[in-house]
């Protein structure tokens, strides 16, 4: 009777021990557990990325958002099923502020991993190499060492807080004569422009910067090699989870092993390893005098290609020139052969209009036979190509790429393949024999790098009017458009109101 009593009273003190405990544990049984990174991502269904507005990174062309970390960015986003916001910024100081305050997710800009970065953020693996030069404007006094630069009475300019700043700090040590001047409001493109007129006598940039800059400014020269090639990466904040980096570990992996990291570095800077100073000095002055008048001409005719690569293809092969004629009997802007031109329907090759129609027509009928296994935007490259060196010749190529392990569909793998069809050992092994397969590989590269200039010089013009229009709101850069006696006071009063952080958001 007694344990019937007391089994009772035992069984309700230990339910009120469980309730007691669970109360002071906060009632944790009752809260959903905190979303990993990743989670929350996913959940807002946005992707924010930081970035630095510039020739490599990110910027807006003809066709829309461009650039080496966009398009990365953009396959990341894919990856997790979210859409993509890029917050561009114009200068390196708010781009980890940023990031630190919860602003953006990750940093993509083609930054150096250095000591001081990765104390304080976690870098992704590595998506390329790039050296640390110093430059100077061709025909100035060269330094060929460090004990030049610092015995040197010129200006030093770099970008406060870049890694250029933390590589002069380290040499200052063995060099304390070494001065420069670290500026915050400025970039690496703005630096070097400012060398290239001679408005400023050295700066510091990475590698692959100075190679893209030169085909705008091709006063700029390498006057000597500050590092050794070291490694570029996104950043993002250290979390308690690991949920966000270690899928960004899987898929730069990924890009890697499929072969699609090297497509896009081959898109974007595969073509600047040569630099020739007086054809690039020729090119730009064509470009503001002759170009102009035949513009209309190449976006008339583009379609569905880009009217610049159109007008690179023409300069390659006329010089912009409407009666150009070759001893072999190619002539007119786009320089057709008589068999061309009547399988296109040009009647007269010296009319300009009939020209860049039907050359434009039958680079179309190139692109389209080559294989579709190859991606859309490296077809004309190998159609290109095809038309140089003929189509056999290229097929050539491509099963040596695929005979000595490389990627036949690839243009990075293929391109220095093409040579070999001058060899003996290599051209008795193909189907179609000798061919002077370097002469194409030039002519492509050469589009490739005319085609980078006009890109580079209209992003340069339209780049210093914005900087001309930036404001600063809430630690975000926007863009106000300049007033003009068309627009009334009042409708600029509003705009101005209305104005937000600049803000690029992908599907």
């Amino acid at each position: 009777m007694l344990n019937n009593i007391l089994l009772p009273q035992r069984l309700r003190l230990l339910l009120a021990a469980v309730l007691s405990l669970t109360l002071l544990s906060g009632c944790n049984w009752l809260e959903a557990p905190e979303k990993s990174d990743l989670e929350r991502i996913r959940d807002s269904g946005v992707l924010r990325v930081g970035t630095l507005n510039n020739q490599l990174s990110y910027f807006i062309g003809n066709e829309g958002p461009t650039g080496l970390d966009y398009e990365l960015a953009q396959r990341f986003a894919d990856k997790l099923g979210v859409k993509l916001e890029m917050q561009p910024m114009f200068t390196l100081s708010g781009l980890f502020p940023t990031l630190k305050r919860g602003d953006v997710d990750l940093v993509a800009a083609g930054l150096t991993m250095t000591k001081e970065r990765l104390a304080e953020f976690r870098a992704a693996p590595a998506y390329y190499y790039a050296s640390q030069i110093v430059v100077y404007k061709k025909g100035q006094w060269r330094p060929r060492s460090i004990e030049d630069l610092a015995e040197n009475k010129g200006k030093l300019v770099v970008v406060k807080g870049s890694s250029h700043e933390r590589s002069l700090e380290t040499l200052k040590v063995l060099h304390p004569n070494l001065t420069w001047e670290a500026q915050a409001e400025t970039d690496s493109d703005e630096l070097l422009r400012l060398v290239a007129t001679g408005e400023l006598d050295y700066t510091l940039a990475d590698s692959v910067d100075v190679a893209l800059s030169q085909r705008i400014h091709p006063d700029i020269a390498t006057a000597l090699e500050l590092t050794e090639d070291e490694p570029i990466a996104w950043f993002l904040n250290r979390a308690a989870d690991d949920s966000l980096y270690a899928l960004l570990i899987e898929f730069f992996g990924e890009l890697k092993q499929s072969g699609e990291l090297a497509k896009l570095e081959e898109k974007y800077f595969g073509h600047v390893a040569t630099f020739d100073y007086v054809d690039t000095r020729a090119f730009l002055r064509a470009i503001e005098n002759k170009l102009p008048r035949w513009e209309s001409l190449f976006k008339k005719y583009s379609e569905d290609l880009d009217w610049r690569l159109i007008a690179a293809l023409s300069y390659q092969e006329s010089h912009w020139n409407p009666r150009a004629v070759s001893p072999t009997g190619v002539r007119g802007m786009m320089m057709l052969t008589l068999p061309t031109a009547k399988s296109v329907g040009v009647t007269n090759r010296l009319d300009p209009e009939q020209s860049v129609r039907g050359g434009v027509q039958y680079l179309r009928k190139m692109i389209n036979r080559i294989p579709d296994s190859v991606e859309g935007h490296e077809k004309v490259w190998f159609a290109l190509a095809s038309y140089n060196v003929g189509f056999g010749h290229l097929m050539d190529a491509r099963r040596l790429t695929k005979k000595q392990g490389g990627d036949p569909d690839a243009w990075s793998d293929v391109k220095q393949r093409l040579p070999m069809l001058r060899q003996r050992k290599y051209y008795q092994q193909t189907r179609y024999g000798y061919a002077r397969g370097d002469e194409a590989l030039n002519y492509v590269e050469n589009i490739r790098r005319y085609y980078q200039s006009i890109m580079g010089y209209e992003q340069a013009h339209r780049q210093q009017l914005q900087k001309e229009q930036i404001a600063e709101v809430d630690g975000l850069h926007t863009i106000t458009p300049p007033e003009t006696p068309l627009v009334k006071p009042e409708a600029i009063e509003e705009a101005a109101k209305a104005a937000k952080p600049t803000r690029t958001a992908s599907n």
